[in-house]
């Protein structure tokens, strides 16, 4: 009979050791799940991120209006017969 709750015990502990040190732990579980939360988080934000780019390159594709935009706002480009005002900032807005 001793032999058998010396024996019990003994399992007990291995059981235990594994749950909480060995290989795919509850703690590593845990991390594990933080992580992944970490990562999922991530990828929502690239796609929302993918969302507005593929919108983009719809517009650019789509028509002018887009192109023409860049233009004016990247290069400075005017129409012809228009005329460019450039309005300078105060320095107090700097």
């Amino acid at each position: 009979m001793r032999w058998l709750q010396l024996g019990l015990v003994f399992l007990l502990v291995l059981l235990q050791y594994r749950l909480w040190l060995g290989e795919n732990s509850w703690p590593e579980v845990h991390r594990l799940d933080a992580e992944i939360a970490a990562r999922q988080v991530e990828i929502d934000r690239q796609q929302s991120r993918n969302v507005v780019l593929e919108a983009r390159v719809d517009d650019l594709k789509s028509g002018l209006d887009a192109v023409e935009e860049l233009a004016r706002n990247n290069l400075g480009l005017v129409k012809p017969g228009e005329t460019f005002y450039v309005i300078p900032a105060d320095e107090a807005d700097q």
